[in-house]
């Protein structure tokens, strides 16, 4: 078949064929007299099959997290029993992550790493102790985002390996930040009565 029948097939441009040919990815059985590149539909359903298998995340995660370095404890516990998970279940080539941070930050280094991995559809399957361990809120969306991109999120869901300290963290840190905000919408509003004051004459009612 042409080149441009063979592009549709695929789902590329023309262009991207021509790529493919110079950069030998995928290099036409045959030319015509003029020089054109042909193809065959066996060939072509070949290198989709090899495309596909490619593509395929392969890589199992096992996340362990805690919020504070005083728990470390606890991370030695929880990859312990995800350990022992990982071995009754006959899974090999684990890869064990670690990482101590809190569970309303989504700016931990090792987290972002393994949602950029998982984007990538680098991640067969991601293991967690507990829901919490990933994340405190929002866990279902990430999920959702996990599986969209080829990755199984398996959840042991020892409520044991969530300590209850961490609980009582993470409220004190939403009840700082609300405070912060109601802090900082007051400040906001006596500077707002300050200038109205000075350049209006009369002040927002209290």
């Amino acid at each position: 078949m042409s080149t441009g029948k063979a592009a549709k097939l695929l789902g590329v441009s023309v262009k991207t064929l021509q790529r493919w040919d110079r950069e030998g990815r995928l290099i036409p059985v045959a030319r015509t007299d003029s020089n054109r590149r042909l193809y065959t539909e066996a060939q072509l359903r070949e290198f989709i099959g090899l495309r596909k298998a490619a593509s395929e995340p392969t890589r199992i995660v096992a996340y362990c997290r805690v919020s504070s370095a005083a728990q470390k404890p606890d991370l030695v516990n929880q990859r312990k029993v995800l350990e022992e998970f990982v071995v009754a279940r006959g899974l090999a080539n684990v890869e064990f992550i670690e990482e101590v941070g809190g569970g309303l930050n989504f700016k931990r280094k090792r987290f972002l790493e393994l949602m950029d991995d998982i984007g990538m559809r680098k991640i067969k399957m991601l293991i967690l102790a507990h829901r919490d361990r990933l994340t405190r809120f929002g866990f279902e969306w990430l999920e959702h985002y996990a599986k969209s991109h080829g990755c199984e999120v398996l959840v042991l869901n020892q409520e044991r390996l969530s300590p209850e300290q961490e609980m009582a963290q993470d409220l004190m840190t939403i009840v700082h930040c609300f405070s912060s905000r109601l802090h900082g919408l007051r400040s906001y509003r006596k500077k707002l009565h300050e200038v109205l004051r000075r350049d209006v004459g009369h002040a927002l009612p209290d």
